[in-house]
């Protein structure tokens, strides 16, 4: 009886070998096992023709180091503060942008109420009165049960609060390249270099007196300072309707200032 080639390659020892039966012709081909290299690969490795057996595996921290080593610390360091203040805005951490949030506001209704030095004075007094407290606490509690846990606060006093230059060059050159647009376009919109530009700022410029004139600096500070901790989360959760509303909102305005610009002409932004 003829043999019959099974449905299935059919993997068979034969002097040592692998070989794989083929179902569509019956012929056979020898071929070592992929999987047995890799594992003979892995084992050893060969320089220039001599075995070596001990692989030195490469640790995780080396392969961090070497990693980091491409990266520009400057431009980490900015982009980790511009990270972690939208992590706030947008409350990632309910429990840090809470806290966060609180604190602003509670400082800044202190400020509304009192004198900026009375209130730096009363927070400064106060976190000293914890922290005095606390080290007396723990003073006392080291004296009854005998023993010597070093400073209570030794973690935060190790810790390295300075600043580097590589941690500040990149920040004050952002602002600075800001400072320097805002003063060229402040330059341009006062000497009238387009006049429908200007007429736009001036008519900003009447609505933000009407606006000081309800308000005082510190409460549009608070409401500011709501504002960014409130409006990007609700942008993020109602982003679809909110763009409808606003592409149709624009559109609107579009149309208002093209036909106001059809009736005077000399608004009209000359082609450069």
């Amino acid at each position: 009886m003829d043999d019959q080639v099974p449905s299935n390659p059919l993997l068979t020892p034969e002097n040592g070998d692998w070989e794989t039966l083929d179902p569509l012709n019956g012929n056979q081909e020898t071929e070592v096992s992929e999987v047995q290299q890799n594992a003979d690969n892995e084992v050893s490795t060969t320089t220039g023709g001599e075995q070596t057996d001990d692989i030195e595996p490469v640790s995780d921290s080396r392969a961090v180091q070497s990693w980091t080593k491409n990266i520009d610390p400057r431009g980490n360091a900015c982009e980790e503060l511009c990270r972690n203040v939208l992590d706030l805005v947008y409350w990632r951490d309910v429990k840090k942008s809470g806290i966060t949030f609180g604190s602003m506001l509670f400082i800044l209704m202190s400020l509304s109420c009192y004198s900026l030095l009375s209130v730096f004075s009363y927070l400064a007094l106060s976190v000293l009165t914890v922290t005095f407290s606390f080290r007396v606490y723990k003073n006392v509690l080291a004296a009854i049960q005998k023993s010597d846990n070093g400073h209570p606060f030794k973690a935060l006093l190790d810790f390295n609060v300075t600043l580097s230059e590589e941690e500040v060059n990149p920040i004050v050159n952002k602002i600075l390249k800001h400072v320097n647009c805002t003063v060229v376009e402040l330059r341009r919109l006062f000497l009238v270099e387009d006049v429908v530009d200007s007429l736009k700022f001036g008519l900003m410029l009447w609505v933000l007196s009407h606006v000081g004139s309800w308000f005082n600096g510190m409460t549009l500070l608070i409401l500011g300072v709501v504002a960014i901790f409130t409006l990007p989360k609700v942008y993020e959760v109602n982003k679809v309707q909110i763009d409808q509303y606003l592409e149709l909102a624009s559109k609107q305005v579009k149309n208002v200032v093209d036909k106001v610009t059809n009736k005077l002409p000399f608004l009209k932004k000359k082609k450069q």
